[in-house]
């Protein structure tokens, strides 16, 4: 268990419990926490995770934007619902950009896991786009990527990661059922 991993840690449990409280502090909380476990991930030759970590640095930042300044009129954004069509669109390239990622570690590298781990950062990326549109359906792929993590990084021995995405686990189930609540006591548009 390294420093980096420890920070990351409490930076991470901190950033998804703001996320599953709709707190727009999660996405500064959570650019530390990615930038930590860039280290982890790399010390871990966990390379698609790291990678995934550099990604999320950027998202991290149009997040932030997104949550305080896109909703209607500029203002902040509100918990909605995706489209089917997108649902579809975005499994679907989740699960041709696992595929390729995969097969490009399995040849290229001497990555550890490549085509788990290739799969945990496509779909990682399917659910924090989600999250920046503040879709309630990032709560599910949230939870069934936490669910192979944990194994992914209980076969590396990265035990306090594996505990963090428990935690994440517990927490998206928090989130779902927060944003729900939301979701429901929105105000229905009326049809002109």
């Amino acid at each position: 268990m390294s420093p980096y991993e420890i920070a990351g840690f409490v930076f991470g449990v901190l950033a998804v419990w703001l996320t599953a409280k709709e707190s727009p502090w999660c996405w500064p909380t959570g650019l530390v926490n990615v930038s930590l476990y860039i280290v982890v991930f790399w010390q871990a030759k966990l390379y698609a995770d790291m990678g995934l970590q550099v990604v999320y640095v950027g998202v991290c930042i149009y997040g932030w934007w997104e949550w305080l300044h896109g909703g209607a009129g500029g203002g902040r954004l509100t918990v909605s619902r995706a489209p089917r069509r997108t649902l579809l669109a975005l499994t679907i390239a989740g699960a041709a950009f696992a595929t390729l990622l995969g097969l490009a570690l399995h040849r290229g590298t001497d990555a550890s896991l490549p085509f788990w781990d290739s799969t945990t950062t496509a779909y990682s990326l399917v659910a924090q786009w989600l999250q920046t549109k503040k879709r309630i359906e990032t709560w599910w792929f949230w939870i069934a990527v936490d669910v192979v993590y944990i194994g992914v990084y209980a076969v590396k021995g990265l035990w306090l990661t594996a505990l963090l995405y428990a935690i994440f686990l517990a927490l998206c189930l928090l989130g779902l059922r927060e944003w729900k609540r939301s979701l429901d006591a929105a105000p229905v548009p009326v049809a002109a």
